[in-house]
């Protein structure tokens, strides 16, 4: 199934600018969403390639449909679902089509797990003859159609199921699953958010196989959060456990296993060594070739395994290895030949490859200093490869294509910032999404064999017209030279700069590895909020230094073992060099960050105590010894064999630094960085005697969102920044 990726999303955008008539706005008019920059709803490409489908709520009807437009013309050519058409169903929440596009998994009262897991009430949809089967009393996760739409596969408790749907008959393929102990084809809370992947199971392309994951959580540690719910309703905290594994801590044992569709048998597929990671599993062309990638616990070698269904032997077809980390795509591609195509950073950049059936190296497809940043598919017809790069610039992106022999490459978009393509099922077209700091998104239709544009599809002008009357300052990019590279920066000031005055500065930023912060982009919500900051008076900056993505391997992985060393020396000389500059007041420089910016921010205010004033810290890692293992070891292997690397260099081990002001804020039912890294931050700080700001906020996870929350969180910063700053 081919999902193009332009989710309907509108982002709640900030501003508190003085307009023309210097009438300030407010954070409440901020939050509640005066100024929105709309996109493209979800949009799948059907497999004739002429024809794409998108799911709409048709409000004077009170039905759900999917409707199916026209690539050329983007008018609507049919409905292919309806709710008014199905007599058992008011509503679905969700869909996805078989392969062949005869029938649809509809979802219904789906509810969220974790980041990217969920589970919900599904039905299969017949298209043509308009029946409805339920495939399950109980909620459900996963439900996939075979190849020939004959059965559906589930997960329920932690066990997969097939169902005939012509029979009803239901087979249960695992027994074992139990609750925070075994799982059978979906991962674990590790892998779910680290190699972002949740079905761990696929049939092969005849259906007569499936392959799946197994986790043996047995030995991981469990963690608990307390959950408040709201006043008056809840009169006990209710305690949500669950399996994680960290830094240094027992894994889920994953072992791989085959089922024989037709047998009614399971077998497990003896990879000949122990790894730690089965990060992708994925069926070749051939039916009988399942291919599975395996690295160790350091994440520095990587295995491409080649899977014999039938007899079941395992044979290492590629290898990887790097002496930080490599990085785990989706990007294998198998082509009619079953040759693949795979990107790499071996030679310093990422890069296309393509290899044979036995993993023999064809041909490197692209080259030079840059980075291909997306790839998007290979077109079997006319033998071209279509990516997304950084060839004109790390902070910008544009659309290419180029034969699979590395020659004729194209590039297929003109306007210089962000554009990204998503592609019709057989590569005739591709719509492409724009963007830059002075234009929001807009979206168009181009050929993919010229880039030449067919039609527009949708912009934001209205955006524009809307925020004229505001006094909007312009985000200067430039670099700055900082311990030997030139460090991509942008930069706010204020709409009624003097630089004969002098101005607070402060500084946002993120950091963490591979990370990109400082792109030819439009205002995103915190663009806003600096525009407010900015006509208050202060000059804004980030600068994305060593550590951060798109400039290399080099420069992306120097960070190894030493995670905040490199990263926090970059942020407090830039501080330094442009409080050197006349029009900056050295004395009120501040810095902020979210996540990893938070843990960068704590590390600033403390060991760059003499540079920065002020800091605020949203949901921060203070020791990585509390973050989770497959994301911390990737980048300083284990507690165990790194002690001094991860003590160093973690806030909470020089609370008594503190100097300047500092406000801690975190979310208490945040499953990704714990409350307990703020938690005992907060008492390292207490017993150093340390004043300082805090905030927690209730039940919230590592967003912490949803009613007043992000409007009073930006309140309450915008009021320490105007205290403090």
């Amino acid at each position: 199934m081919k999902i193009l990726k332009f989710a309907l999303v509108v982002f709640l955008t900030t501003t508190s600018i003085l307009s023309a008539q210097n009438k300030q706005v407010t954070l409440e008019e901020i939050w509640g969403g005066t100024f929105r920059q709309e996109y493209l709803q979800a949009l799948r490409s059907l497999n004739n390639g002429e024809e794409y489908v998108v799911q709409s709520y048709d409000r004077s009807a009170k039905a759900m449909n999917v409707d199916v437009f026209s690539y050329e013309t983007g008018k609507k050519t049919r409905t292919l679902i309806s709710s008014a058409d199905i007599d058992e169903l008011d509503f679905f929440q969700s869909y996805s089509l078989s392969e062949n596009e005869e029938k649809a998994i509809l979802g219904v009262d789906v509810e969220s797990i974790f980041r990217r897991s969920s589970k919900g009430i599904f039905y299969v949809y017949d298209l043509k003859s308009k029946e409805l089967i339920k495939i399950s009393e109980d909620k459900i996760q996963e439900p996939t159609l075979s190849p020939s739409g004959k059965k559906v596969t589930y997960v329920f408790e932690n066990n997969i199921y097939i169902k005939d749907l012509a029979s009803a008959k239901v087979t249960q393929v695992t027994t074992d699953g139990v609750d925070n102990k075994i799982i059978n084809g979906v991962t674990d809370w590790v892998y779910e958010e680290e190699f972002a992947f949740v079905q761990a199971y696929q049939w092969n392309k005849d259906g007569s196989k499936i392959a799946f994951l197994r986790f043996d959580e047995t030995q991981v540690p469990e963690f608990s959060m307390d959950m408040y719910g709201t006043y008056g309703k809840q009169l006990y905290p209710r305690q949500e456990v669950f399996k994680y594994p960290k830094a240094g801590e027992d894994n889920s044992k994953v072992s791989l296993h085959m089922y024989d569709v037709s047998k009614g048998q399971t077998a497990k597929v003896n990879l000949e060594k122990e790894y730690e990671y089965l990060p992708r599993i994925k069926w070749s062309n051939d039916a009988n070739i399942l291919t599975v990638q395996a690295m160790n616990r350091h994440q520095n070698n990587l295995d491409l395994i080649a899977v014999n269904a039938s007899s079941k032997e395992a044979k290492v077809i590629l290898t990887e290895k790097d002496e930080a980390y490599i990085d785990v795509t989706d990007n294998l591609t198998f082509l009619n030949d079953n040759s693949f195509i795979w990107t790499s950073e071996k030679n310093g950049w990422n890069h296309i490859y393509h290899y044979d059936r036995n993993g023999k190296l064809i041909d490197q497809v692209t080259d030079g200093q840059w980075e291909v940043t997306d790839y998007y598919g290979f077109d079997a017809k006319t033998g071209r490869i279509y990516f997304q790069s950084t060839e004109n610039g790390s902070i910008n992106r544009d659309v290419f294509s180029i034969r699979a022999n590395g020659k004729n490459k194209a590039q297929l978009t003109q306007k210089r910032g962000t554009n990204s393509a998503d592609f019709s099922a057989d590569f005739t077209y591709f719509i492409n999404s724009y963007t830059s700091a002075t234009t929001p998104y807009e979206f168009t239709l181009h050929q993919a064999k010229n880039g030449k544009k067919v039609r527009d599809i949708k912009d934001n002008k209205k955006l524009l017209k809307q925020l004229e009357p505001y006094n909007f300052s312009k985000k200067e990019f430039s670099t700055i030279s900082v311990n030997g590279n030139d460090l991509n920066m942008w930069m706010i000031k204020p709409s009624n700069f003097d630089p004969n005055k002098e101005y607070p500065l402060f500084m946002f930023q993120y950091s963490g590895p591979g990370s990109q912060s400082v792109s030819n982009s439009f205002f995103g919500a915190n663009d806003y909020w600096y525009q407010l900051l900015a006509n208050e008076g202060y000059i804004i900056a980030c600068v994305d230094g060593r550590g951060t993505g798109f400039k290399g391997a080099e420069f992306k992985k120097v960070t190894q073992n030493e995670l905040g060393k490199y990263e926090l020396e970059d942020q407090i000389d830039a501080a330094n060099q442009l409080g050197d500059r006349t029009y900056v007041d050295t004395n009120r420089i501040g810095i902020w960050g979210w996540s990893y910016g938070g843990f960068m921010s704590s590390n600033a205010i403390l060991k760059g105590n003499d540079t920065f004033k002020m800091a605020i810290a949203v949901a921060p890692v203070t020791s990585w010894r509390f973050y989770d293992s497959i994301y911390t070891e990737r980048y300083m292997t284990t507690p165990q064999e790194n002690a001094s690397g991860y003590d160093e260099n973690s806030p909470i081990n020089h609370v008594e630094k503190l100097k300047g002001s500092y406000l801690l804020v975190h979310g208490g039912g945040d499953d990704n960085v714990h409350v307990q890294n703020s938690m005992q931050m907060i008492e390292a700080l207490i017993q150093a005697n340390k004043q300082f700001d805090w905030a927690i906020y209730p039940d919230k996870n590592h967003g912490i969102y949803g009613g007043n929350t992000r409007l009073h969180l930006y309140t309450k910063m915008t009021n320490f920044i105007k205290e403090n700053l």
